[in-house]
């Protein structure tokens, strides 16, 4: 058969799918990068007739980016499930993975409200769970809510949109990332004093 077999050619569909979205997401991870298709399917080592196959529009690409990000951070946040103590390492590394990927972001903002509102309650509901399993172990603080997270997501990434520089804008995301955290949990009961 000139073309393979069918299941050879969707595993080969399967790859190039992949492969698209690793790129994509590396070129939204480069701040001023525009997530130009021509780039994206050098980096994914395809031609642009095949990304196109797979992804009709950028706006095509920007939505399956999103979902693949979105299924990785629910993996990661599933592998912390059991661990309440883990919480404020989990929150740490996806606030960070939220400004590396700062140019992913400024895409969505531009999708309908709707289509927002339901990616930010899927990342809400992947981290209710073990947020409230620390918060019964005491490791954050006994008022917050799912509701909050959204709150700390949308201050990180006002920071990291602040300025144009991108190593000044993850220095300042990261020192916003610090104040956040400790506005969150607990302090650590063997480190708290009672007084001179």
């Amino acid at each position: 058969m000139l073309y393979g077999t069918p299941a050879a050619r969707r595993r080969d569909a399967q790859r190039n799918r992949a492969a698209i979205l690793e790129a994509a997401s590396e070129v939204l991870a480069e701040d001023g990068a525009v997530a130009l298709m021509p780039e994206i399917a050098r980096r994914a080592g395809i031609g642009q007739a095949t990304l196109y196959r797979h992804f009709a529009d950028r706006h095509a690409l920007t939505t399956a980016v999103l979902g693949y990000q979105l299924d990785l951070l629910e993996t990661r946040v599933a592998a912390h499930a059991g661990h309440p103590a883990g919480f404020r390492d989990l929150l740490r590394e996806t606030l960070h993975s939220q400004i590396e990927l700062r140019g992913l972001v400024k895409l969505v903002r531009r999708f309908d409200n709707a289509l927002q509102e339901r990616y930010r309650q899927r990342v809400i509901a992947a981290f209710a769970g073990p947020m409230r399993a620390a918060r019964d172990h005491g490791y954050v603080r006994a008022d917050l809510v799912p509701e909050d997270l959204s709150l700390l997501f949308t201050m990180v990434q006002g920071v990291a949109e602040a300025t144009g520089d991108v190593e000044a804008a993850r220095a300042a995301a990261d020192r916003s990332v610090d104040l956040v955290l400790e506005g969150v949990f607990q302090p650590d009961p063997g480190l708290v004093s009672d007084g001179p």
